[in-house]
């Protein structure tokens, strides 16, 4: 295949909106079945099965989809204008990672990726398959075997270009693109990643247990949380975006171009007096088209009643104490617990 089309296609990437474009070979990352199988085995995954069942496809990409010959790997940046670690300082508001504060990346990253591979396919006829974080494929490893940036010590992908606020999307194709340089590890001996982290979540550099992050705690757990763990969630409701925030290299981010992946005032600071009465219907409503409405109402009213428990706030006990008995067992135990830390009024 001709360089034109290869640096044509880059050039449309970027107007198209990301912030980069890289190409790899499908089977660039053989290191990826050997340390996602050490990763399960290790029970790291908690209650995600669903990376278990799926490590033949999730470890091979060319498995996934074995007539693919390139795999175009694109970053778009969502970095936020305001210093996330801010919203920590206020305990009677939620945390809301700066990735969920917006419209859901994956309907917006995932409609740009279908409007790329359309160019390339009046630039070239050939076969494309998108993906954006709902299939198994490994998007950091293969973003580091394309060049995109490296896995840093907090296990995600960053750059000496764009930081690490980016989403992370590919293009299979049939068609067969020069593969770019892989990149290189530059995060030297900095530590700020790992040693901010607030429930010590990385048993080591470059390796995440997921059972003690707070951004698994808060999205993909189900059922209560261990209590020495929700004493350490402090008041981040949704996600956790400590490690990332802290990264050096951040000073090179590259501010978010769609304006839909820019937080919406109203999930900056929400109180949490608000959050923690709403109702089914009430959380649908006002996370409408975003991607915190997957967890639903109860999952998120626990981590509200959590965070009302870090508080301090003992105007906030009264609704700890309305939720005790509330229909799901683990709204009701959070609330109990909320209710027993926070002072009387």
């Amino acid at each position: 295949m001709d360089d034109d089309l290869k640096t044509r296609l880059v050039d449309a990437a970027r107007d198209m909106g990301f912030v980069a474009c890289r190409v790899c070979r499908p089977d660039a990352v053989p290191q990826v079945p050997n340390r996602l199988a050490a990763f399960v085995e290790a029970g790291h995954h908690g209650q995600m099965g669903w990376m278990a069942e799926r490590m033949h496809w999730r470890g091979d990409p060319a498995a996934l989809w074995p007539q693919a010959r390139s795999v175009i790997m694109l970053a778009e940046s969502y970095a936020p204008e305001h210093d996330p670690l801010e919203i920590l300082e206020h305990p009677e508001a939620g945390a809301i990672s700066v990735y969920a504060q917006g419209r859901d990346y994956h309907d917006v990253v995932k409609k740009r990726l279908k409007r790329l591979a359309r160019w390339l396919i009046a630039q070239a006829p050939c076969e494309v398959k998108v993906f954006v974080d709902t299939a198994p494929v490994p998007e950091k490893a293969l973003g580091q075997a394309a060049g995109l940036g490296w896995q840093g010590k907090h296990t995600n992908l960053l750059s000496r270009e764009w930081g690490n606020w980016a989403f992370l999307g590919s293009v299979f194709t049939t068609l067969d693109l020069a593969p770019d340089p892989a990149e290189v590890d530059h995060c030297g001996s900095c530590r700020s990643c790992l040693d901010i982290c607030p429930t010590d979540a990385f048993p080591a550099p470059y390796r995440l247990d997921a059972r003690r992050c707070i951004s698994y705690l808060t999205i993909e757990h189900t059922g209560p949380v261990d209590e020495d763990l929700r004493g350490r969630m402090g008041n981040r409701i949704y996600g956790c975006d400590d490690c990332l925030a802290i990264c050096p290299w951040n000073k090179f981010a590259v501010a978010a171009r769609d304006m839909r992946l820019t937080a919406k005032t109203e999930l900056m600071a929400p109180q949490l007096s608000t959050l923690a009465r709403l109702d089914d219907a009430g959380f649908r409503a006002m996370f409408s088209g975003s991607p915190i409405k997957r967890i639903g109402r109860d999952r998120f009213v626990r981590n509200v009643l959590y965070a009302i428990g870090n508080s301090g706030r003992a105007s906030l006990r009264p609704v700890a104490q309305s939720l005790t008995e509330d229909a799901d067992p683990a709204v009701a135990d959070a609330a109990r617990w909320a209710a027993r830390r926070v002072p009387p009024v």
